[in-house]
């Protein structure tokens, strides 16, 4: 067996981990793409010609953590649907590594254009679009009312967990789901 470094995705793999473990182990403003670098057993260069900062890298790298673990599942019924799902997102941004990862990178996005770029690209928007067509095939269904508002219910839904998340910084819990969700679907109406 031989010593010498991974390739291709094995490579990848290996320093999006070490990014990870990394970003745990110091936090995210001690982070630097040289220590990742050193650590992985990759060139610097390696890093820069993939990821333009240490954000992006973070950002691939949580990615790589998350996949379908957001996903919708349509059981004919959205109320359940929704707290699942809530559940699921609760449980991963009250977490490590993704929380606290998670919350440094939304803290960088607030003063790096492309990586605020890429995460509402590459998270945010799929989280969203995936809900809003959830709830619209409970609309469709005759499980909400035809004037209930898909995007306002998306902003309600996603505006206090982000609240707690990021301001508050208080802990996540299944019963604040509920809480919202009961609230979403009390001031919004069902028919």
């Amino acid at each position: 067996m031989s010593d010498s470094p991974p390739r291709g995705a094995a490579r990848t793999e290996a320093i999006m981990r070490t990014t990870l473990e990394l970003g745990q182990e110091i936090g995210y403003a001690k982070l630097s793409m040289e220590a990742i670098a050193a650590r992985a057993g990759a060139g610097k260069h390696t890093l820069y010609r993939r990821w333009p900062s240490k954000g992006a890298l973070l950002l691939d790298s949580l990615l790589s953590l998350h996949r379908s673990s957001l996903d919708f599942s349509d059981t004919g019924d959205i109320v359940a649907d929704l707290r699942t799902q809530m559940y699921a997102a609760l449980d991963l941004l009250g977490n490590p590594p993704f929380g606290p990862l998670y919350q440094a990178l939304v803290g960088e996005a607030q003063s790096d254009p492309q990586v605020a770029a890429a995460l509402n690209e590459r998270f945010i928007t799929p989280q969203t679009e995936l809900t809003v067509a959830r709830l619209r095939t409970a609309q469709e269904q005759g499980q909400l009312s035809p004037d209930f508002d898909l995007d306002l219910a998306m902003a309600i839904l996603s505006g206090p967990l982000y609240f707690q998340f990021l301001i508050t910084q208080e802990p996540l819990t299944h019963a604040y789901a509920d809480r919202i969700v009961d609230a979403l679907f009390a001031g919004m109406g069902t028919p």
